[in-house]
Formats: structure tokens, C-alpha cells, sequence
């Protein structure tokens, strides 16, 4: 019997297992990942996730197998979705904030093989009721392979991070199943991934209709995440924090960017002002990738702020309207304020700021896409407009995803038999060639006659220091037809009345664009990222409405 060493087989470095393994290799003892008070090298990382690929293979989970990871931020989600790839299945992250009526649409949709979600153990999380309401069968339950007729494809389920006597399957079964698999086993089954291959899916917002899951290879992202490295600088001295949600690219596009630079991801199993304060000045990230206005609000009015030391901080990246970006820019002196433009269906951000760009690019544009990327704008017949002129963007190249998952007649409708993707996305290509992002196409209200993007009337009303969001959407008016709503969401200690935030709009924008109504909110209903502006739409009453002439009368 021959005692010679097995040689692992090559692992292509244009795969997600592939990226984790190079990164493995030349940044070995650099820090990889920070998260629930945890923290593992690149090392350390791989060997976490060669552990739980074990695991799934022991489970039965093969290639291109569809696996679900239905848990809110930790450590384990990580750790699973790089041992998912690893055994070249396909990672559907679910949305963590989906309700039952939202899994009973995604699960069987998504032909869900294996279902890993979070247990009781996690914060304020707990799916089981309401995979239990979904599934009734599931009340009965207590493991062996599921036969469920709501959703055939769905073989198993594992809950992870719960020890409770009676449990269903949980992290106990992994650990069993991994006994009998071999490290080996899973170098040849990383082997065997091509870059071609479907490495993740992720359901779009659904803002205006059932979402649906794009397709996302691993070549295109570990491409895009390369890219990103690139316009970002990174390197292994690098270290960024990220609080936004693992089931969207907002999060696993910067990871996959730390992994190509043998930088440092830092997330957050939930994002509050408090937590968020006490890591950012324990760590000293020298990129911010908060991403969106209301994260940023919650930081720079904490009590705490002042005491945070940023002289690491490099980059910080925020999308928003200019002369917000400008205060933010006041806010962190040190950072070079990134913008950015993207969507699911692109990888998730094609475009950037770079990081030398004057600073009138810097905040009144989303940058330039990739090289190996396009843009264009179109009219509503698809022809090509001049630059400055809006339109719908187009986007072609390395980054278009592989299509939506059992939808080819939605996929042949987003993209061109030439390979443009209609964004759906209103803007225009602008000075420089970087393109800028004017709000959704659909996105708009026809206020008497004339149209106006809601992104526009939003950007105006979050120039007022104490609002830290807003969302304007149309609603009927018997005489214009349509007006503005807008919903605001204040900075902590801030007081508004809707008189205040009418004498903020009167002559510093057209009357017509003035909203009529005005409501004030504390949560949102939210998608991924995105705000559900059709629920607003719903839960809108037309009451209290504003007669705006009387503030021009009063010369308000």
C-alpha cells in the first residue's frame, strides 16, 4: 500500500473557494475576518470553512446543489457560505427579514435542496415558527428527509445556533456528518468548480413585484471583487468595516474585494448606533462601507463620536445627494468620500468613485464603471442619447449577471440579445464620462402635467440637518392629478413639524415639487437595502393635506 501524501488537485483562482485558498496562501497570517467578538486569519479561515464543507458533504449536499441560508449576520453565515462554494453548490442567501408570506414564495421558486437557518440562539431570530406556518408539516417534524408538497425540491433543513432539547437538526448533526469526510474530499470537490459555474443567488428587492433570483457566476465575482480591490487601494494593512446585511452585495462584494487584497472584513451582526460606535473605536477601520445615509446619521450623532480616533480612516463610502455627501466629507476629514452605482444584476456595484477624483466628481456623480465594463443612456425607444441627456442606464460587460433562476422570458426582457442590461435605473453620463444616478426610472411623479423624480425631492429635503432619511412617493390629487408625499425619518433629539419642513422647500424649490403631505416615521419597510416604496403607497391616507400657496402667502 503506497504511503505517498495526497496531492491535492489545482483549485481555480477565478472561484470563490478558489480566491479563499490564494488568499490563504499569501496572506496566511493577516487578519481575514472580525465578527460577533471573533476574529480568524486567512488561514484560519479556510480551515473554518474546509471544517463546515465537510460537514455538507456528509449531509448529502452535492454540486450545483441549491442551498439556502435563511440567518441574520454571524460568524457561522460566513463560514457557510464560503463552504458552499467551496463544493461548488449554489448559495441562495435569503432575505433575514423575509415573513412567511415572502418564504413561501422564495423557497420553492428558488428550488431550495438544503435549508441551513438561524436558531433561537441568534438575535431576536427564530424562523422556525414561521417556516412551521409555512410548511405545517414541519410541526411534526424532527428530521430525516423532508417530503413537503408546497415546495418538493426541499430535501432538508438545519438549524444552526440552536441547542434546544428536541431541536431539529442542528450544528451537532453537521459536526456528525463531517466525521466520515476528509479534508481531500474537499479539495477535489473545489477542484472540480469552474469560474462558469453559479456561485451565488440572491433574490432582487421585489420593490414593485415578486422579486426574482439572479444568477451570479464565480467568475463574475471574483472579477468584480478584484476591481473593487483595485479603485479601493486595498491592501493587507487594510481593514473594513461593513454593517449592512450578508444576504445582499452591499456585503459579500467587499468581502470578496478584502479576499483579492488580504484585507480585513469587519461586520456587524446588527447594526445600532451604540454597537456600531464601540467597534469603530476599538478597531479603526481605514475603510467605511456604511453604504447608505442612515448609517453614516447614526454615527455622526452618537454621543461618542468625538471620541472616535479616524486617523486610519481612509475611505468613506456613502451613496446620497451631493451636498449631503459634502457635510459627510466635513464630518471625516481624513477619507476620501466614495460614491457608487449599482444593482444585483451587475454584481452589485459596477461603478465607483476613484479616489483621485476632484472633489465636484466626487460628490455630484457615482464615478466610472470598471474597465471591462460599459454604461450607456437610452430613450424609451433604445436609442442612444447624448451625455447630459437622461435616460435609462445600460450597463454591458464582465459584471452582467447569468440571468434569473427559472425565468427566461424576465431575463430576455432585462437583457439585450448584445448583451446590455436595462437597468431600469433613471441617469445620465456626465462630466468625465462618470455616470450619475437620478433615481429610479419608474420611479417619477407626474405633478400636474409636469414629471419629477422622487430621488430629487428627496436629495432637497435631506439637505436639513435634523432629517436623516427620506422617501417621497405620488399620491392622487383631483386637481394635479399627483402630488408628493414624503415620509421623514428625524436624527435622534430632532424635532420637526410639517411646517418646518414646508418653510424648508418654499423658494428654495418650484411650488409644484413641494410635498402636500407630510408624514414622520421611525421604521421602514425595507427589502435588502431598499426602502418598499408600494407599502408606503398602500398605508398612505389622504389626510391633513398641505395648502402650500398659504406659506407663499405668508411669505413663509
Amino acid at each position: 500500500m503506497s504511503s505517498d501524501p495526497v496531492v491535492a488537485p489545482p483549485i481555480n483562482t477565478l472561484t470563490v473557494g478558489g480566491t479563499l485558498f490564494d488568499a490563504a496562501e499569501r496572506f496566511a497570517d493577516c487578519d481575514a475576518l472580525v465578527y460577533d467578538g471573533r476574529r480568524a486569519t486567512y488561514a484560519q479561515l479556510l480551515e473554518h470553512a474546509i471544517d463546515r464543507a465537510r460537514g455538507l458533504i456528509g449531509l448529502g449536499v452535492r454540486p450545483d446543489d441549491h442551498v439556502g441560508v435563511l440567518m441574520p449576520n454571524c460568524w457561522d453565515y460566513v463560514v457557510l457560505y464560503y463552504a458552499i462554494n467551496l463544493i461548488g453548490a449554489r448559495a441562495v442567501l435569503l432575505n433575514a427579514r423575509y415573513r412567511p408570506d415572502d418564504l413561501a414564495y422564495v423557497i420553492p421558486k428558488a428550488k431550495i435542496r438544503h435549508l441551513f437557518i438561524g436558531g433561537h440562539a441568534y438575535r431576536h431570530c427564530d424562523y422556525r415558527p414561521m417556516l412551521t406556518e409555512v410548511f405545517p408539516a414541519l410541526a411534526d417534524w424532527s428530521g430525516g428527509a423532508l417530503a413537503l408538497e408546497d415546495s418538493p425540491a426541499l430535501h432538508q433543513l438545519v438549524e444552526l445556533g440552536d441547542p434546544r432539547e428536541g431541536a431539529w437538526p442542528n450544528d451537532a448533526a453537521v459536526d456528525r456528518a463531517a466525521v466520515g469526510v476528509s479534508r481531500e474530499d474537499v479539495l477535489v470537490a473545489a477542484s472540480a468548480v469552474t469560474p462558469e459555474d453559479i456561485g451565488m443567488m440572491i433574490f432582487s428587492s421585489g420593490t414593485t413585484s415578486r422579486p426574482k433570483a439572479c444568477m451570479l457566476t464565480h467568475l463574475s465575482l471574483c472579477q468584480m471583487g478584484g476591481a473593487v480591490a483595485g479603485r479601493f487601494a486595498l491592501t493587507p494593512q487594510d481593514r473594513l468595516w461593513d454593517p449592512l446585511p450578508l444576504f445582499h452585495m452591499s456585503t459579500m462584494l467587499p468581502m470578496a474585494a478584502c479576499r483579492a487584497a488580504g484585507a480585513c472584513f469587519i461586520g456587524m451582526g446588527h447594526f445600532d448606533g451604540d454597537s456600531a460606535m464601540a467597534l469603530l473605536i476599538a478597531e479603526r477601520p481605514t475603510v467605511h462601507y456604511a453604504g447608505f445615509p442612515t448609517i453614516i446619521s447614526a454615527l455622526v450623532t452618537h454621543p461618542d463620536f468625538d471620541s472616535y480616533d479616524q486617523s486610519r480612516l481612509r475611505i468613506n463610502h456613502v451613496v446620497g445627494p451631493p451636498d449631503l455627501l459634502r457635510r459627510y466629507a466635513g464630518l471625516f476629514p481624513g477619507a476620501v468620500a466614495v460614491n457608487s452605482y449599482g444593482l444585483t444584476e451587475a454584481t452589485g456595484v459596477p461603478c465607483y468613485s476613484a479616489l483621485d477624483d476632484p472633489e465636484e466628481l466626487l460628490y455630484e456623480t457615482s464615478g466610472a464603471v470598471f474597465e471591462g465594463m460599459e454604461a450607456r443612456i437610452v430613450d424609451e425607444d433604445g436609442k442612444l442619447v447624448a451625455d447630459g441627456t437622461p435616460g435609462e442606464i445600460c450597463l454591458r460587460g464582465f459584471g452582467i449577471f447569468a440571468g434569473y433562476y427559472d425565468d427566461p422570458q424576465a431575463t430576455a426582457s432585462a437583457v439585450t440579445p448584445d448583451g446590455w442590461l436595462h437597468t431600469g435605473d433613471l441617469g445620465r453620463i456626465g462630466p468625465g464620462g462618470r455616470l450619475i444616478y437620478d433615481g429610479r426610472l419608474k420611479d417619477m411623479l407626474k405633478i400636474g402635467g409636469e414629471n419629477v423624480a422622487a430621488v430629487e425631492l428627496e436629495s432637497f429635503l435631506m439637505t436639513h440637518p435634523d432629517i436623516r432619511m427620506a422617501q417621497v412617493v405620488g399620491v392622487p390629487d383631483d386637481r394635479l392629478m399627483e402630488v408628493a408625499a414624503a415620509y421623514i425619518e428625524l436624527n435622534p433629539g430632532a424635532t420637526m413639524t410639517q411646517d418646518d419642513v414646508v418653510r424648508h422647500c418654499v423658494g428654495a424649490i418650484a411650488s409644484y415639487k413641494i410635498p402636500r403631505y407630510v408624514r414622520f416615521v421611525q421604521d421602514w419597510p425595507m427589502s435588502a437595502t431598499k426602502v418598499q416604496k408600494f407599502e408606503l403607497r398602500q398605508a398612505f391616507e389622504p389626510v391633513g393635506m398641505i395648502d402650500v400657496a398659504s406659506y407663499t402667502r405668508k411669505g413663509a
